[in-house]
């Protein structure tokens, strides 16, 4: 898939440390409420585990990584944009993309998100459920959401 200058490919191991940069710089921004701290931890799983072990696309412009969306299935583990690439559609795209491949698309944001659970709605995903504890255990209320095609 191809607009505006941005390429959609397959994630490569290659491609590892700069999404996991692109990932812990969009998450210190989106994410400042979990805290810098617990953000880098977090982020060796996204290089050891995450990135690897699920279906990554990767935006590119001019050969280089600028975001990535991270598939289980249908559900979406993370959609991440290098934070200077953010408001251009890049996000956009990349869920077009997915959704292109799957029936729907699930996924789980956090409420404290404001951008990015806007976003979700903008693109028609509709909520599910609410939980007040996250994946983690710590209070953070997170929504379920749903897209079909």
């Amino acid at each position: 898939m191809e607009n505006i200058n941005t390429r959609i490919r397959a994630y490569m191991a290659s491609d590892n440390e700069k999404l996991s940069t692109i990932w812990l710089d969009a998450s210190l921004s989106a994410h400042a409420f979990i805290g810098e701290e617990r953000l880098r931890e977090q982020q060796r799983l996204i290089e050891t585990t995450y990135l690897p072990d699920s279906e990554t696309w990767v935006a590119c412009q001019s050969g280089e990584p600028i975001g990535f969306i991270s598939l289980v299935d249908s559900f979406i583990g993370g959609l991440f944009v290098a934070p200077h690439y953010q408001m251009q559609g890049i996000g956009r795209i990349l869920v077009g993309h997915a959704m292109a491949l799957k029936e729907e698309l699930r996924l789980e944001v956090y409420v404290d998100n404001h951008r990015a659970l806007a976003f979700y709605q903008t693109l028609g995903f509709e909520e599910l459920s609410r939980r007040a504890i996250d994946d983690d255990g710590l209070p953070f209320e997170t929504v379920q959401l749903r897209l079909k095609s």
